[in-house]
């Protein structure tokens, strides 16, 4: 059996949970078949189980193109290259709208059978409007054609499940909800503390740390204007690159200049860090803080729990599904808007509400070491690639018998 996957992101090219997904995914089922991967860039790796070839995205087809609408373009013009090759494989696997186009024609020009892992959706995430502009309807189509034609939707969660139902003509039979992983090999609680001390961090001193993109959909700015609410002594790590827009970019500048007048003890990390930095990073914070409005799954609270850090989280899609309420951590209620985008109906109160979680588990070491060891102990119960791997090879048996 062989699959090929086609993605936007695969390493070195990585910068969201999807793409961490894709990654160890394809390197998990290269051990149990053959996985070849068609992904945004330069790679060309090519190895007896895993071969990977990258197609071009960045091109100058489009530089005369209105500026919000150059990404949807490129990424429909690097769709249609995916499929510039024959495709030998049995089953066509898409991750995220920007292959999906590639996998309809992969399915309608080549008879193979289509999975769509549902890693987020486009309804639920309007604020991308301002991101790709009118081109957030084409990702919108893109998104609902693949999904209504696909043979199988792999959701990550069970809450992305029901939303599959809730927006979508998808037949519920055809929806498989197969979680997230992580590698238990590699996220693990470690003793260096260079990467701390290269950005001045105090390692004596307790901090909460987030790691994410600079997007509407992780809640940073939230959490950022939590910062005036959580005790004066903890440090705060944001590990926080990659924006969506020059907009918002530009409101996390100000948000973080203005609390800086106010706390020395802020350290905005500006870049998207590699993973021995970040698992470092991971390893001695106190609190790891996920104040997200949308999330499909969290795949960033479990590389925290497998660091052995306690977790503060919105009480939002899948983290609910990960997140144990006060035994791995603390999952934070937040009361949300009835209509896209979903932001809390109270900003200032669910802002209060993070630090009141944040400060508790500060507060207490003994609550904050218990958590600690039992959500290690849930990643490696529940969310081991190696069991992700075996379960998406199944999917593709039945879509193939």
């Amino acid at each position: 059996m062989k699959v090929l996957f086609l993605t936007r992101e695969f390493p070195p090219y990585v910068y969201g949970g999807a793409g961490v997904h894709v990654e160890y995914l394809a390197q998990e089922l290269s051990r149990i078949m053959k996985v070849e991967v068609r992904a945004f860039g330069d790679q060309d790796e090519h190895s007896e189980s895993l071969s990977v070839k990258g197609l071009p995205f960045d091109t100058s087809e489009f530089d005369n193109a209105d500026s919000k609408l150059k990404s949807v373009f490129k990424t429909l013009n690097t769709s249609i290259k995916m499929n510039s090759e024959t495709i030998d494989a049995d089953v066509i696997h898409c991750h995220t709208w920007y292959s999906h186009f590639a996998g309809i024609l992969a399915k309608l020009c080549y008879g193979k059978p289509l999975v769509i892992t549902a890693h987020s959706l486009e309804p639920l995430r309007p604020w991308k409007k301002e991101q790709l502009g009118l081109g957030y309807d084409a990702s919108s189509w893109v998104e609902k054609t693949a999904l209504e034609m696909a043979d199988a939707v792999i959701a990550v969660s069970k809450e992305t499940k029901d939303d599959v139902l809730n927006h979508f003509e998808v037949d519920e039979e055809k929806i498989k909800v197969i979680y997230n992983g992580i590698s238990l090999s590699q996220y693990v609680n470690v003793q260096e503390t260079d990467v701390l001390e290269s950005y001045a961090i105090d390692t004596k001193k307790a901090y909460v740390l987030f790691v994410g993109r600079i997007t509407r959909q992780k809640g940073i700015i939230h959490l950022v204007n939590a910062i005036t609410y959580i005790d004066s002594d903890t440090q705060v790590v944001l590990c926080a690159g990659a924006p969506d827009t020059p907009e918002i970019a530009k409101e996390m500048e100000d948000a973080i200049s203005a609390i800086k007048q106010k706390r020395s003890n802020v350290f905005w990390i500006d870049k998207m860090l590699e993973k021995e930095q970040v698992i470092q990073l991971y390893s001695h914070a106190d609190v790891f803080c996920c104040p997200s409005i949308y999330e499909p799954f969290g795949i960033i609270n479990i590389e925290a729990m497998a660091c052995e850090t306690a977790v503060v989280a919105s009480a939002v899609g899948g983290i609910k599904e990960v997140v144990v309420h006060e035994e791995t951590g603390l999952l934070i209620p937040v009361k949300q808007q009835n209509v896209a985008p979903f932001e809390p109906e109270n900003p200032d109160q669910f802002s209060r509400d993070l630090a009141a979680g944040v400060n508790r588990l500060i507060r207490d070491k003994t609550l904050r070491d218990k958590m600690a060891k039992a959500g290690r102990k849930r990643v490696e119960e529940l969310f081991d690639w190696r069991s992700i791997a075996e379960q998406t090879k199944a999917l593709y048996k039945t879509l193939i018998d």
